[in-house]
This record gives structure tokens, C-alpha cells and sequence, in this order.
């Protein structure tokens, strides 16, 4: 344990290089650090489309008591 607090930053260059660093007290393992998975997809512009529809009221002037919490 002492160890990897003494070490943190070479344990995540490895953990950054792909490795798995394995963590232990008393020569008991009690953790462990993986790299993170990308598992974001790419995001297509417009891919919603006709999914959401916005109300013509959207554009309405707010009631003067809304009005009047948002400016303070």
C-alpha cells in the first residue's frame, strides 16, 4: 500500500500503457486499476430526427411571474 502511494504516478503510466496494476496490504490484494475502456460511439449530427418535436408555445414570451424568478 505504501508503495503505490509512493508510486501513483508510474502505476498509471503503466495502467495508461495498458497494463492492470494489482494493489495489496499485507500481501492481500484489495484492488485493482484497469485502464478505462472507450466504449463511447461516434455521435452522427441530426440522428434524432423525428424523434423530438418542440411545441410552436416553445417560442411563447414566458408569464411575467416566470419572468421575474429568472431575472432575480
Amino acid at each position: 500500500m505504501h508503495d503505490a502511494k509512493t508510486n501513483l504516478s508510474k502505476l498509471l503510466k503503466k495502467v495508461e500503457a495498458g497494463e492492470e496494476v494489482v494493489i495489496a496490504r499485507a500481501g492481500k490484494p484489495i484492488a485493482r486499476i484497469l485502464p478505462i475502456q472507450n466504449t463511447s460511439k461516434q455521435r452522427s449530427p441530426g440522428s434524432a430526427i423525428g424523434m423530438i418535436t418542440i411545441s410552436d408555445s416553445f417560442y411563447d414570451p414566458l408569464p411575467e411571474d416566470v419572468l421575474k424568478d429568472f431575472e432575480g
